[in-house]
């Protein structure tokens, strides 16, 4: 239960606050949120703010989604023939379109709609109550809503607040604030994971910071603040130099020189072999040392988030030297993560919504259809062509991106299933 807790929290968060910034710039760049949801599923919880938006808790807390008007697939399909009810307005406005049998309006009109347009000349037309010997037609107001078939309430979408009649900047913006969220989230998660580590290490010396209680280092007194000048006669400089060695070296014993307090000692000690992974590596329970100040701590989350989006650009780069399912994760891999880093504490899980965060900002800036990094791409391309790619070449490339994305998530689900479970 715990895991399941963990991986909800975990995976919730990144999508929401990725989401949130979609949310946030569009708002500023005058497009209609026309549902801001927390969770997937069905609805269990609706809310219309004045800003126009529906904000909306679904059955599943797994995530999250922004609907933006004008975004094709997500605009309410009105078909002529179809059933539904109207309310107006003093000024005989329509203002509410219900075409859910789930909801009662007290005092609509009921009609059977023959034709309507709620993007640019916003009217309504059809036979009311069920008198077929005339036409009614209704001038629907800007602000109007429709209650969809599933019971929630939204605003419709006019032309001048639809995606496309943003600027081309905002819009830019707009499709780049998911992953700068996650980037944003990330810092902040690494700064704070720094801070309860109570410092950032740094390996370039040969200081010891700490010692591990019962381990073969407090058992051959070493001491912080010792200093490692040689191991088996091999001078090292710094952290990384000793500790390959330490770790090649499990269950052989060797001779250090330790300089403690301005003197010279030498030392025996056997580092005790320990598994990683599926391979055997020696320690011997000595800690790194850490620059505990304000200013480095603050700095060591920058450089944490950097190196880290560094590892993942390698990560990247191996992918195309050699692609192998191996190599990427999906959901069940990011579970099995969550599982490990829940029973390994607090620390361990912002260390992880942190490094996935990164991930899940940079991956989304591929220039693939149907992820942000395409959107941003086909956004560019219109900057230089003058105009943009029509809704249906547009709808073709990120129909194509989706089944690729889904192809490959399918695969990799099923190459972790085989991993972890067989």
């Amino acid at each position: 239960m715990k895991t399941i807790i963990t991986f909800i929290i975990v995976f919730g968060i990144l999508v929401l606050v990725h989401e949130f910034g979609h949310f946030f710039f569009a708002k500023r760049s005058g497009i209609l949120v026309r549902e801001f949801a927390i969770g997937m599923g069905p609805k269990i919880f609706a809310h219309q703010g004045k800003d126009g938006t529906t904000y909306t808790i679904r059955i599943l807390p797994i995530g999250g989604y922004v609907r933006m008007a004008g975004m094709g697939e997500d605009e309410t399909e009105l078909a002529p023939g179809m059933p539904l009810s109207v309310e107006l307005n003093e000024q005989e406005e329509v203002v509410k379109i219900n075409t859910s049998k789930k909801v009662q309006l007290t005092n609509s009109i009921p009609m059977e709609m023959l034709a309507a347009d709620l993007e640019k000349e916003l009217f309504i037309k059809g036979y009311v109550n069920g008198d077929e010997s005339e036409e009614i037609t209704y001038k629907v107001n800007h602000d109007a809503t429709i209650i969809e078939q599933d019971g929630t309430e939204v605003r419709i979408a006019p032309i001048d607040v639809q995606f496309q009649s943003a600027k081309l900047w905002q819009r830019m913006l707009t499709n780049f604030a998911g992953p700068m969220n996650n980037f944003i989230l990330a810092l902040v998660l690494f700064t704070v994971y720094v801070f309860m580590q109570g410092g950032v290490t740094y390996t370039n010396t040969n200081l010891i910071g700490g010692i591990q209680p019962d381990s073969p280092a407090e058992k051959a007194s070493l001491k912080a603040d010792d200093r490692i000048v040689s191991i088996d006669g091999k001078s090292v400089d710094d952290w990384n130099d000793f500790t390959k060695i330490i770790q090649d070296s499990p269950d052989k014993e060797l001779n250090l020189m330790v300089e403690s307090a301005g003197k010279t000692r030498e030392v025996d000690i056997t580092p005790k072999s320990q598994k990683s992974g599926k391979q055997e590596i020696g320690v011997i329970g000595i800690l790194p040392p850490k620059k505990t100040g304000l200013a480095d701590k603050l700095l060591g989350g920058v450089q944490t988030t950097l190196s880290s989006s560094m590892q993942i650009f390698k990560a990247l780069k191996s992918l195309f030297t050699g692609f192998s399912l191996d190599k990427l994760g999906g959901p069940v891999m990011m579970f099995q993560m969550s599982a490990e880093a829940s029973k390994a504490g607090i620390n361990t899980v912002i260390w992880l919504m942190a490094m996935l965060s990164v991930n899940l900002g940079i991956i989304n800036l591929l220039p693939i259809p149907a992820l942000d990094g395409g959107k941003i791409v086909l956004n560019i391309f219109e900057g230089l062509r003058g105009k943009p790619l029509s809704q249906e070449k547009e709808g073709l490339l990120t129909l194509i991106g989706f089944g690729f994305i889904m192809l490959l998530m399918v695969l990799v689900t099923w190459n972790d299933i085989q991993r972890f479970f067989f």
